[in-house]
């Protein structure tokens, strides 16, 4: 069965995601801090009169923390039933990848990102990971913001 996956960058690195569980790709905007949240949770923002929480999606899986500037890109995904905001470097196309074609990522890897992804897919000249939403969002407890 074949997939359609929005790829986007962080740094050098190319993502996937599942283009269902993506609602809208919104400019970068400011987000506002809250108290007692994950270092990876930049803050919320308002999406048209709701409280979005926005993910720092670098330091989610362990990178450095994203300073955000004009060129970044807020990606909205419904992730167990909620709006979550990803912070990324830049959206790239939307392919349609094989599900066949979705390889488990290497075992032998002690990467920080392995347990975030649902796989790895090679495509032309590059080899995109594909991320794993509800696995990205297993422990952010956002109550207030939710």
């Amino acid at each position: 069965m074949a997939r359609q996956l929005i790829t986007f960058h962080l740094g050098t690195q190319s993502f996937g995601l599942d283009i269902m569980a993506i609602r809208e790709i919104r400019a970068w905007s400011p987000t506002t801090r809250l108290p007692h949240v994950p270092h990876y949770v930049a803050g919320v923002v308002n999406l048209r009169g709701t409280v979005l929480p926005v993910i720092d999606l670098a330091a989610r899986l362990g990178w450095e923390a994203t300073s955000p500037t004009d060129r970044h890109v807020i990606i909205v995904a419904q992730i167990g039933g909620q709006l979550r905001g990803l912070i990324v470097d830049a959206v790239s196309d939307i392919v349609t990848a094989q599900d066949e074609d979705i390889q488990p990522p290497p075992a032998t890897s002690t990467d920080a990102v392995v347990p975030y992804l649902e796989g790895l897919v090679a495509l032309e000249d590059r080899m995109v990971m594909v991320l794993d939403l509800p696995g990205l969002t297993t422990d952010v407890d956002l109550p207030e913001a939710a």
